[in-house]
This record gives C-alpha cells, structure tokens and sequence, in this order.
C-alpha cells in the first residue's frame, strides 16, 4: 500500500476545542457552502461505533459526543456490539430518522455499501472515522492518524526494545539474532494492512540479515491477523504458536503486536508458559491505543510499548468535519492520495501518533491529562 506521511497541520480553530486538542485541522476548508446558515440545534448527527467491549472506542464515542454537543447539534451515538447486522440497522435508522452526518467507526469496512448508497440519496453526508469504509463511493471524508507510520512506529520500538536500535534512531549494539513472532489485526478492517505494512517494511531489514527470525515461519499477514482484534484468539494462537516452535527450548524474544488487546492476549501466553518470572524473561511486546490496562503493564516492565492515538484530537477533527458538511463547505484535507477505498480516493486528515514506553508514560498519558497518575497505577 501507498505510504504518505500525515502533515502536522494545526491552524486557527474552529469554536470547538476539546480537552488537549486545538488548532486548525480538517473543517476549516472555505470552498463552497452558505455562509453558515445552518442552525446545529435543528441538526442530529448520528454516531456509529462498532463496540464497548474495548475502552478505546468507548472513550471515542464519548469524545465526538461531547463534541458536537459543545457545537450545538444533537448527537444520536450507537454501538453494535462487534456485529455487522446491528450497526447495519442502527445506520439505516440515523437516516430514517433524518440525521444529516453519519460518523461511522465501521465494524466490516466493505458491509456498509448498500447502507451508505441509500444516505447519499438522501443527502446525508458520511464520515469515516478511524476506519476507512471501502467499496463505496458515497464516503465524503476519512479522519484518521497515519497509519502506515503508526505499523513504523511499532516495529521501530520492537527493534528499540530489542536493542537493535536507538531511541535515537541510530543502529543499535546488540549482536542478535533474535528470535520474534508477528501478530496482525483484523483483516475486514483496513487499517490493519496499514499498520502491517509500516510494521513490516520496518523489519524486513533485520529479518533478510538473519538478525530476526521469525520461528514459526508465519510472516505473511493472513497468517497472522486476529479477527475482530480479539485478545482471546490473540492468546490462542500465542499458545499454539509456542507449543509448534518453541518445543525445543529455545525462546521468544519479542512479539509484534498492532493492538493492547491482543498484547494482553499474548502475555496470558507467556505467562502461562513460564515467562516473566525468574527463569525466561518477558519478550518486548508492542501494542497500540495506550489503553488504561496496558500503560499499568508497561509502567510495570511487563509490556514494552503501546502507540499512543491521541482520541480527543481525533474526535474533535470528526466534529469540526461534520461542522463544514453541515454549513456546505468543503473540509480541509492533508491528505488526498493515500486512502483509496476501491472506487475513489477518500480526502483525509491524518493526525500524528507517539510511541510510548515506561519513560515517557507520565509526560505523553499523564502530563497530557489523557490519565491521571492514579489511573495509571491502578490500571484502570
């Protein structure tokens, strides 16, 4: 997949500001549109988001609500449970009902065609939020972080954990090789192809010069994606992946993981396995989200790193989106090549992520008030 870096782009912002977040961003385009004529107490916008069963999108649906209601709209927020029939019907009612912006977190980002033709009909203007919906040309906007360099920024702090690299950037001193084993996310989602890509891109030096091997021999992504992001099916395959190639005593140095979740999955594993005690010490495990659980296991050494998403900035582009959509103006895009949903190319904006490690988690997650230090220790 295409690679193009998210620009930083922070201008003059709209009324809204969120906690920690500010700046211009993707609603303030200025082609087009009435001037402003549209009343936001008059206007419902509907939120589709897949699940609560992880407390990053929880935290997502609570932010963009908070959001658009500071801006004066009505706010119709849905979960689906992980189950694409549900969100399916929960946007078939935001359009019978007469919301006029869909913000949609898709579950199966190709299941919402028939959905997303029957909006634009009616006029209603769709958001893809995080997660870009593909095979459909009735998708007017993708906020986002830069996906691909969130995949480099997870396989450079694997690298890092494991000494082949410096925080710094510079080569590392540490002979290798190593032995590592690669996990990937959900393939109906797509972002997950990004986040492999960047991941991989970024290891396949050290995989081709011996300093990697990949044990098991599992490096292509649909051998190892996780449906649904699920930890339980991300503690399966660690299990299964230690008893078919770690038989022979040999260890596990590091584990890419794309997500918290299933980092926690794979350190069930391990730990059931015997590592982490006093005996074979705990691999450098990545992950991603910074959620509230995995920040306490990488304060605590057991988790190496996570990528930090700031979720407030992304809610407060949504709405500064849905703002312009609303008003008939065209949001502003950083980016217009990369996100190619297989019918057009979807005019994004892409935010900045940061890797977080035991050093820095107060000055990213707590300084930032993303967490509280109680939070943090506690682990939720």
């Amino acid at each position: 997949m295409k690679r193009r870096s998210a620009l930083a782009v922070f201008g003059a912002g709209l009324a809204l500001t969120l906690a920690a977040c500010g700046g211009g961003g993707a609603g303030t385009g200025t082609d087009g549109g009435d001037g402003g004529s549209a009343d936001a107490s008059d206007i419902t916008v509907g939120v589709a988001m897949p699940t609560q069963t992880s407390e990053r999108w929880i935290a997502d649906g609570n932010n963009v609500k908070a959001g658009l209601e500071k801006a004066g709209y009505k706010v119709d927020l849905q979960y689906a449970n992980d189950d694409i029939p549900t969100q399916s019907q929960q946007i078939d009612q935001m359009i019978t009902k007469g919301d006029k912006v869909l913000i949609v977190a898709a579950i199966d980002g190709t299941a919402l065609s028939s959905q997303l033709a029957n909006a634009a009909s009616s006029g209603v203007k769709i958001i893809s939020y995080d997660r870009l919906i593909r095979g459909s040309g009735d998708v007017d906007f993708y906020v986002s972080f830069d996906n691909y360099n969130v995949g480099v920024q997870q396989g450079t702090s694997l690298l890092t954990g494991l000494g082949l690299k410096n925080a710094d950037g510079s080569e590392g001193t540490a002979p290798g090789p190593f032995n590592v084993e690669l996990f990937a996310g959900s393939l109906d989602d797509n972002n997950a192809q990004f986040f492999w890509d960047g991941a991989f891109d970024t290891l396949k030096p050290y995989i081709d010069s011996g300093k990697l091997v990949v044990k098991s021999g599992q490096t292509k992504i649909d051998q190892a994606a996780i449906l649904r992001w699920q930890q339980e099916t991300a503690q399966k395959r660690m299990e299964d992946l230690l008893t078919s190639a770690y038989n022979d005593g040999s260890t596990v140095d590091g584990v890419l993981s794309p997500y918290d979740g299933i980092s926690r999955g794979i350190i069930t594993a391990l730990q059931n396995a015997g590592y982490g005690g006093s005996g074979k010490p705990m691999p450098v495990i990545t992950g991603q989200d910074a959620e509230i659980a995995s920040v306490k296991l990488i304060n605590d050494g057991v988790q190496y790193s996570t990528i930090f998403k700031d979720t407030r900035k992304l809610a407060d582009e949504a709405v500064k989106v849905a703002s312009a959509l609303v008003e008939g103006d065209e949001p502003e895009a950083n980016d217009t090549e990369t996100y190619n949903n297989g019918v057009k190319v979807v005019p994004s904006y892409l935010l900045e992520s940061q890797i977080v490690t035991k050093e820095n988690v107060t000055s990213a997650l707590v300084d930032t008030g993303y967490y509280t230090q109680a939070q943090v220790d506690a682990g939720k």
